[in-house]
């Protein structure tokens, strides 16, 4: 058997073909590749139940990824992250089987290490020294330490306004942090300049065919979680929406290797907030591609997003599987997020509490039926955005003692 069964590259648009031993950035019509496998000898050379004496990260499915030879392979022990029931919150939105997906548990606290790990391990088999990225804050972490790990110099661009606790991890990784007075578009036009200056791999959102890759092991891990199961719908916090593109992407290859028992897909739903909502906004208006989303702004900052150049992806997902796009309330996010932490004990980051949200909204206008079984991708852990929080707590002194306890006897 072959490490992996990859063939080529192809133009997620025109499906022009690309050898995948080179170093590969969009097509020549400016659209993003996609990874394609032989899914039929994949199909005739294993069966699933093979997975069983595989080590548990994502690298078990690795005839699925693109690296080809296992030397090359970057890791942090990433992936297999527990699909946990969410009882009380279930109840509470009258969802009997609701599930959460906690990325925030991987290494660097995010979904992103999934694309750093098989991104920086496939730059590492194709010769890459140096990489450039725009982010958010979360991929440039997680990218920075993969980066370092392989010992590739990172070029990390970023707004001002991203969250301390990124910021520090980026900087600590060792990697050529810029901020910028902007959004994640502006990044963008810096990185690009500086991958032609200095010859760097743009690694930004889709423009290279690898990080799609790490983040649809979210997608096989679901289905071997749920013994190989479909389940009825995936709701996903989508900023550039690679993750959401990624899971679809699993599905349909699952589909094809006969792996799953249906040939159904869930229905997926993105999710944004109300103040950067350009997907819903296409979504609503039935449109193939969506429109820059001027003054973006929401306190869920992995997804302040104005224009992704995977949206016609995205939206494609959506309307092939008769999903849905929503956007939610920033105050109604953080208030969401207090209820998961409070009554779950899950200290879920904004993005996350964003599609918790959306599920319960979904529940009350019965779009999302009450015996469905209902998974959420929490993208990242809640610790990340703690400098933002405002909590005031008593301050006792040495001779004093707590008087009374609220809600206790």
């Amino acid at each position: 058997m072959m490490f992996s069964y990859m063939t080529h590259l192809s133009c997620s648009k025109c499906s022009r073909t690309y050898n995948p031993d080179t170093v590969q950035q969009l097509c020549e019509c400016g659209s993003p590749l996609l990874v394609n496998y032989d899914l039929k000898k994949l199909a005739k050379d294993f069966k699933p139940n093979e997975l069983l004496n595989r080590n548990h990260d994502l690298w078990r499915y690795h005839e699925l990824l693109p690296v080809q030879s296992p030397e090359n392979i970057v890791s942090l022990g990433e992936g297999v992250t527990p699909l946990i029931p969410m009882n009380k919150i279930g109840s509470d939105m009258d969802i009997a089987h609701l599930y959460m997906k906690d990325e925030g548990i991987a290494p660097t606290g995010t979904f992103k290490a999934r694309g750093a790990a098989v991104g920086v391990s496939k730059a590492k088999e194709l010769g890459v020294k140096g990489l450039v990225m725009p982010t958010n804050g979360n991929a440039g972490a997680a990218w920075s330490l993969y980066s370092s790990r392989a010992d590739i110099q990172a070029v990390i661009i970023m707004p001002e306004s991203a969250p301390a606790m990124i910021r520090s991890e980026v900087a600590s990784a060792g990697s050529h942090l810029y901020l910028v007075n902007g959004v994640i578009s502006d990044a963008g036009k810096i990185a690009a300049k500086a991958a032609a200056d200095f010859h760097l791999y743009d690694v930004s959102t889709l423009k290279e065919p690898y990080r799609i890759e790490g983040k649809k092991t979210m997608g096989f891990e679901i289905a071997e979680q749920l013994h190989w199961e479909t389940p009825d719908v995936i709701l996903y916090p989508a900023g550039g929406g690679v993750g959401l593109i990624a899971i679809y992407k699993a599905f349909k290859e699952l589909q094809k290797l006969g792996w799953v028992g249906s040939k159904k897909m869930p229905r997926f739903v993105a999710v944004q907030a109300e103040g950067c909502a350009p997907i819903v906004k296409a979504w609503k208006e039935g449109k193939r591609e969506s429109e820059f989303w001027p003054d973006s702004r929401t306190v869920a900052f992995g997804i302040n997003v104005p224009k992704a150049l995977g949206d016609f992806l995205v939206l494609q997902a959506i309307y092939e599987t008769n999903g849905y796009a929503m956007a939610v309330k920033d105050e109604e996010i953080l208030k969401e997020q207090k209820n998961m932490i409070r009554n779950e004990g899950a200290f879920i980051c904004p993005e996350g509490a964003a599609a918790f949200l959306a599920a319960r909204k979904l529940r009350k206008t019965g779009w999302i039926k009450e015996s469905e079984r209902v998974i959420v991708i929490n993208t990242g852990m809640g610790l990340k955005y703690m400098n933002k929080e405002d909590i005031n707590l008593p301050v006792l002194q040495p001779v004093e003692s707590i008087e009374s306890l609220p809600g206790l006897p």
